[in-house]
């Protein structure tokens, strides 16, 4: 969601009173799986990253239940006045990641995305699934995943830091690591463009 800049208190406020109820409420099939406003990158921004648990069936329960959900409806109608644009992607995740975890921060978030030339999302994940492993020392890999709805052949990764010199040394480390600059060479002709943002957990993040 990108967020008119003199709305971005009160977009979070209400978004942190209203989405915990749907990610604690059983009747509902999705997740938090975390929410963030964005640091460094494209300003007065907010990610929000769901889990459906059941596939597009639980999705689409859960989308027919929001439209019977009247404060889900008063949120959206209120929410709508604060936004100058939204877009939105559905994603699976790819296998050879660890799958998104609560966990205790606090942590800053790099989300880097990558828009792929058509074509190479296999190879793509074949590289990065023997390439994961040098970057899993500090734990900082947290997910990966490629879109299957929306924008296509488009790739995020996302990675914890306590800090951005935690980031500088944990990047830096990796290419002290034989094999990682193997990796780097074979996947970096795949790439159009790419976009890194440094992200801050909201309060009801269950990555924190």
């Amino acid at each position: 969601h990108n967020v008119k800049p003199e709305c971005l208190d009160a977009y979070n406020s209400l978004t942190e009173e209203v989405l915990p109820k749907l990610h604690s409420d059983a009747d509902y099939p999705c997740d938090l799986v975390g929410n963030w406003n964005t640091w460094y990158g494209e300003q007065d921004q907010a990610v929000h990253l769901w889990r459906f648990s059941g596939g597009y069936p639980a999705l689409m329960d859960c989308m027919n239940k929001l439209k019977q959900n009247k404060e889900y409806l008063d949120f959206r109608k209120e929410r709508s006045r604060m936004l100058l644009s939204r877009r939105n992607q559905l994603l699976l995740e790819f296998s050879f990641w660890n799958e998104p975890l609560p966990r205790q921060g606090p942590n800053i978030y790099e989300l880097r995305t990558y828009k792929l030339k058509p074509g190479t999302m296999i190879e793509w994940g074949n590289n990065w699934a023997r390439a994961i492993k040098y970057r899993q020392e500090n734990q900082e890999a947290v997910g990966g995943f490629f879109s299957q709805i929306g924008e296509l052949y488009v790739v995020h990764h996302l990675w914890a830091y306590k800090d951005l010199q935690s980031r500088e040394e944990t990047r830096n480390a990796a290419w002290r690591k034989r094999g990682w600059d193997e990796n780097v060479y074979y996947t970096v002709p795949l790439i159009r463009t790419m976009e890194s943002r440094i992200m801050i957990p909201l309060k009801i993040s269950p990555l924190q």
